[in-house]
This record gives C-alpha cells, structure tokens and sequence, in this order.
C-alpha cells in the first residue's frame, strides 16, 4: 500500500494541471492514468487565451510556443457560397488573442515534463483506479490494477476524480449527476485542407448537415451533427456523401468528395451534459468533465476543466498542507466554478435548442435570396460586436488567476 497527499484519477487536462500546480506548492501528489500514452486521436485540440496566459506564468509559455500548432483568430459561417466572419479572436485584450490548436498529447506532455521537474509529483502510467477505499464512511483512497494485472492501494488525504465524463470514481461515490438530452451525437474525422481554403474555425450549416470544421494546418478536423443515437443507423451508402452534403454550404469541399475511404474513418462521440448537484463526498472530489460533462458546442471544455483545476489548487493548497481538506473546503471549489459552469451550460442548452436540433433534424431551410439573417448583418456592419462572441468563445465566463505559489 502506498501513500500521498492527494490522489489524482485521470491524466487529461484538469488532472495534470491539478497535479503540477499543488505539487509547485509543496503538496504531494500521484497522478494516475490508464493509459500507456497520451495518443488520443479526436481529442479537443483547444488550447483558449487563459490556459495560454496560465502556461506563460507557469514559466512554460516559451516551450509551448515551440509545439506545432494553428492559431484560431476568426470564428465563420459558410452562406450562400461565401464565408462570413461572425467571430473575431484578435480583438480580445491579453497576450494571447487567439485559439492554439494542439494536439493534446503534446499539451499534456508539456505537463508532464513540467511536473518530473517536481520533487512532490508523481504520475503513474497504466495505472487504472477501479474502486474508491473508504474508513468511517471518509473516501481515504483508492484501489488500482496495472496494464500487467497487478493490483494495489494508494491512500490519500483527498483523492481528485478527473477521470472525465464516465467517471468510475463519481459512480463509485455514489453521486449522481443531473443530465440534460442532446439532439445529437458527432462523427469526428479529417479532410485534407488546401492553401486556397479559407481559415480558422467554420461552421457549415445546410439543409442535410450541421457541422464545424477546425482548421489544423495540412488538415480540417470535422464534427459532423448527427441525431442522438442515429449513428448505427446512419453509417449506409457512400461515405463521400458527408463531404458532398457539406460541399453544399462550403462548395470548395467538393473536390475532395473521395477523401474519406470507408466508414471506420469516421468516430463517433456520445454527446453528454449533465452537472452534479454536489461535486464532493467526504475525502473525495471531483472537477472536469467527472462534474460536469460538457457539450461540444463551443469547444470549451477543455478551457472549463482547467479553470476548475487552479481553482481547485488555489483554494485546497493551504488546508492540504496544514493537515487536511475538509467537506467546507471541497464545497467551495464547487461555489465558486459552478456559476461560470452553469452559464456556458446554459447557452448550450439553448444552442441544442433553437439551433441544432432543427438542424440535425433536417428542418433547417436554405433561403432562396442572399440576404443575411440579422444577427449577422449587424455583425458584419458593426466590426465590433464580433468581439462579444468571441469573448464567450476564447474566454468563458470566469478565468481563474494563476497561484502565486505556481508561477516561474
């Protein structure tokens, strides 16, 4: 049986950025993670403005600048055969006006190099957490089996479940989350992108398809809208015919019709969104998708689970270091990061709503004229108010500020 501080469950985003700010201060932490690598192809690739401006501080800003990456400036909208800008990232104040897309293996092996350089943090690959260890009725740990078979305990003052949106840990601890229905699920893949495409993030919306395309450099990375469980159903006839139906809304797809081989080209996401009322039991928290499973719309996850890991590491550090996190310690975390939480879940509620679900039903119509819906007039006649959609996009509702025990 082992010992540390605080046991994270899950190596993505919020659990590694969890485990290198505590153990800057001081705390002793053991991040686990089942997996050999961070290799996940069709992970969210986003890295927004406050995770950049937290890298800068964390003295790592130089090194990320080194990782191949496209910058997201602009936030568009195919119409009539044209794109239209509806988003403007450089107008965004800070150092960073700008989406950074990332593979998230390089992100999160910046983390992990950063985190070696720490006396306090440890990370154990292929290490799967299967059960929680409870005293008194207190969450003291938990119980874990290696890729080779081995199994073994880790105790901890706090164990951290960041182990995403099908959280063992969560079920483990018996809570359970309040859940919202979705429209729709997402086919991920790739299409080849040429020099002559226009750039930055776009979404295409016709009458048969609703989808946003990601410029990645050599390659657009494709969310195609399907509806809620209509994957099985859906993968019949010619694959080519996603890209055709998207050629509609963006006609220079067109020629890469034959892009897509076959279907297993294309994956599928289980769309979720749900929110727990409570985030923690006594011994036990849990931030990230494990508290709140975030839809794709907007792509901003991966920016939510990291605002609640400083937060996390900014409220919990002092108490782990003076002996202990307690159940009012754990609460707040949760006051504090459930408004900006429940306000981006909102608008992508009302997003499912009034937009996508219309769309992933086919009940979209194309106007027949080239006359711009309102809202987009207004943004193209008045430069400015591209800012505000963009300020939503690239920086949520509430950036965390950077501990000053974890600045270099």
């Amino acid at each position: 049986m082992d010992r540390t501080t605080v046991c994270v469950v899950g190596g993505g985003p919020a659990g590694m950025v969890l485990g290198l700010l505590l153990s800057r201060a001081g705390v002793e932490v053991t991040v686990l993670e089942k997996h050999a690598d961070f290799l996940r192809d069709f992970r969210g690739d986003t890295v927004h403005p406050p995770t950049l401006d937290l890298l800068d501080d964390l003295g790592l800003g130089e090194e990320f600048a080194k990782i191949p990456q496209r910058r997201i400036d602009a936030v568009s909208l195919p119409f009539q055969g044209r794109v239209v800008q509806i988003g403007d990232l450089s107008r965004l104040k800070g150092r960073h006006p700008y989406i950074a897309m990332v593979p998230q293996w390089d992100f999160l092996d910046l983390l992990k190099r950063a985190g070696d350089a720490e006396p306090a943090f440890s990370l154990r690959m292929e290490t799967e957490a299967t059960g929680l260890l409870r005293e008194g009725g207190k969450v003291v740990g938990v119980a874990y089996r290696t890729r080779d078979g081995r199994t073994g305990e880790i105790r901890a003052d706090l164990t951290v479940a960041a182990d995403g949106r099908s959280s063992v840990l969560r079920a483990a601890a018996g809570l359970t989350p309040k859940s919202w229905a979705t429209p729709m699920d997402v086919w991920w893949f790739r299409l080849p992108r040429h020099e002559s495409d226009p750039g930055g993030v776009i979404g295409n919306i016709t009458e048969r398809r609703a989808a946003v395309m990601i410029d990645r450099g050599e390659y657009w990375q494709c969310a195609v809208l399907i509806g809620k469980g209509t994957d099985a159903a859906a993968r019949t006839g010619d694959v080519g015919d996603i890209v055709r139906q998207l050629g509609v809304g963006a006609p220079w797809l067109l020629d890469r019709v034959d892009a897509l081989a076959d279907w297993d080209e294309v994956k599928v996401l289980d769309v979720k969104l749900d929110r727990l009322p409570r985030w923690h039991v006594d011994g036990l928290l849990c931030i990230g998708d494990a508290a709140h499973a975030m839809s794709p719309v907007g792509g901003v996850g991966i920016n939510l689970a990291v605002q609640d890991a400083i937060a996390t590491a900014g409220l919990l550090a002092a108490p782990l270091r003076a002996g202990g996190a307690t159940g009012a310690d754990l609460a707040r975390v949760r006051r504090r990061r459930l408004p900006a939480t429940a306000v981006i879940q909102g608008v992508q509620r009302l997003a499912h709503w009034g937009a996508i679900g219309p769309a992933v039903r086919g009940e979209v119509r194309v106007a027949d004229s080239d006359k711009l819906p309102l809202p987009v007039r207004l943004l193209n006649r008045f430069p400015r108010l591209r800012g505000y959609p963009a300020f939503v996009l690239g920086r949520g509702v509430r950036s965390e500020p950077t501990p000053a025990f974890a600045r270099r």
